[in-house]
């Protein structure tokens, strides 16, 4: 099951071009997109993930959120606490980089919950769209625990610094923004956007993982800096919260796609939000290791292995 569900993810467009763009990069190839086209690309994937969740939210009542929130939550606590424990004893790190490391593996990646909900679409696989909303709860309150675990190590003016770049970060920010806008406005107002941001969708998130392909390729060059021992974890620890986060998805009665999805928000690991407030709050932090493991390392994994795995645990436990 799992072999198939491993060809059906990279045979899709997003996914074979972020593989190509990395081994091209590897090779020394010029596949990178044009710096401005970026913040266009990432704008686009936020807005439309956050307004595909708000009409959901418009469709969802106060009973089929609280437990899927409920899940989130606690997956916000636990998986930096095992990011950092695995860190510190079986990684060996400091304090400071541990707590860092755990702040990317408790927050999540916007890209890699875009990728999955893809999948899942290519694949005809339901899932609950209300997901986004959880997305962003996952994003803060991870960090927030990690950055706790290292308190003594950071001041009082760098945790409040930290906090509101997290808060006010864009990509929290462009969730929220499309998530009002999906919610107040409702799917049928919004009809007319949809050949935008919902026919365009794959397209633009293939455009955008070219762009995360060849950054991924740079990072795993730092591979040998940062030693194996950060690599194994940084494939252990996105499979060991994934399961975590697909049984919390059960125990929340989402369906087979909302687990998946679940899973995948649990085992991914941050590399937008979590960089900036760790640079606040952790100045004295190694950004060699958290970037690299963060993108270097569980980000293509995700992608290429990862899912696949998450969504056959989704199907086997549901």
């Amino acid at each position: 099951m799992i072999a198939v569900s491993l060809a059906d993810n990279l045979l899709t467009a997003p996914l074979v071009a972020f593989v190509v763009a990395l081994i091209a990069t590897l090779l020394r190839f010029e596949v990178r997109l044009p710096d401005a086209l970026y913040p266009i690309l990432s704008t686009f994937l936020l807005l439309a993930i956050g307004i595909k969740g708000g009409k959901a939210l418009a469709d969802s009542s106060i009973d089929d959120l609280w437990g899927p929130l409920l899940a989130a939550l606690a997956l916000g606590i636990v998986t930096p606490l095992i990011a950092f424990a695995a860190m510190r004893t079986l990684g060996r790190f400091h304090v400071v980089d541990a707590a860092a490391l755990a702040a990317h593996y408790g927050s999540v990646s916007a890209v890699t919950f875009t990728v999955v909900l893809t999948t899942l679409d290519a694949r005809e696989i339901g899932f609950e769209g209300y997901m986004a909303g959880l997305l962003a709860v996952l994003e803060i309150i991870g960090i927030v625990v990690a950055l706790f675990l290292a308190r003594k190590s950071s001041d009082g003016s760098g945790w409040k610094s930290a906090l509101g770049e997290v808060v006010r970060g864009r990509s929290i920010a462009l969730l929220v923004a499309g998530l009002l806008i999906g919610a107040i406005v409702g799917a049928e107002r919004l009809e007319p956007t949809d050949p935008l941001f919902s026919g365009l969708f794959p397209g633009v998130l293939a455009l955008f993982l070219i762009e995360m392909g060849v950054t991924a390729a740079e990072r795993l060059r730092d591979i040998r800096s940062t030693g194996v021992r950060l690599v194994l974890l940084g494939i252990a620890v996105p499979l060991v919260n994934g399961v975590l986060g697909a049984l919390a998805g059960k125990v929340a009665g989402l369906s087979t796609g909302g687990i998946a999805v679940m899973a995948t928000l649990a085992a991914s690991a941050s590399y937008i939000a979590a960089p900036a407030a760790v640079r606040i709050a952790l100045p004295k932090a190694n950004p060699s290791l958290y970037i690299t493991a963060s993108l270097g390392v569980t980000f293509p994994f995700n992608l290429t292995v990862g899912i696949p795995v998450y969504i056959a645990v989704a199907q086997a436990i549901s």
